[in-house]
């Protein structure tokens, strides 16, 4: 089971590495990764659970947070009723994303990561709306419309299999810079 423990944090070379690509099929300490991630996320949704292991709630966890420079990364984004459906869960492998919107989005209160501990404030600008192509655990080819939060999301995860962290989409002279036109999502 992963814990906050096994997340490491900025200023790890890992973070800022090109991740590897994953062949099929999945070895299976790679299927126990991706397995673990997912896990992660679902008992960092559930307050009892995250309380009972010290888990910081989390949306996206990708192997480069645990130390291993793979590109994968679980993404969990809940639904907003309890009882849906989560909006997109699935391992994301080897993803990359075929188009995206010129609109561009950012989340009003800003992001987080599981890897990086303080707060820094400032729109993470992205794109709005994308297609994402990855393979999923089983190797088939996904491609899937996304657009909003769950798009930022996997923007998010996908830097990381890159080497880029959230704060370096943060204008550092005006951290709340914007464009008239930007969507900003609550």
């Amino acid at each position: 089971m992963i814990k906050m423990r096994d997340i490491i944090r900025e200023g790890n070379d890992t973070l800022r590495a090109e991740a590897k690509p994953v062949k099929f099929p999945l070895s299976p300490t790679d299927k126990k990764l991706a397995e673990d991630m997912m896990a992660y996320l679902e008992n960092s949704q559930d307050p009892e659970l995250a309380k009972k292991y010290g888990l910081r709630a989390g949306v996206g966890l990708a192997a480069p947070q645990v130390d291993i420079s793979k590109q994968m990364a679980a993404v969990l984004v809940p639904a907003e009723d309890d009882s849906a459906k989560p909006v997109f869960k699935d391992v994301i492998i080897n993803p990359v994303i075929i188009s995206h919107s010129v609109q561009a989005g950012a989340l009003t209160e800003g992001e987080g990561c599981l890897s990086v501990d303080r707060d820094i404030s400032g729109y993470v600008i992205r794109h709005d709306r994308i297609t994402l192509r990855y393979y999923n655990m089983a190797g088939e080819q996904k491609k899937i419309r996304l657009k909003n939060y769950p798009a930022i999301v996997c923007q998010h995860e996908i830097d990381h299999l890159h080497g880029i962290l959230f704060y370096d989409h943060i204008n550092d002279d005006n951290p709340f810079a914007a464009e008239d036109d930007l969507v900003l999502i609550s």
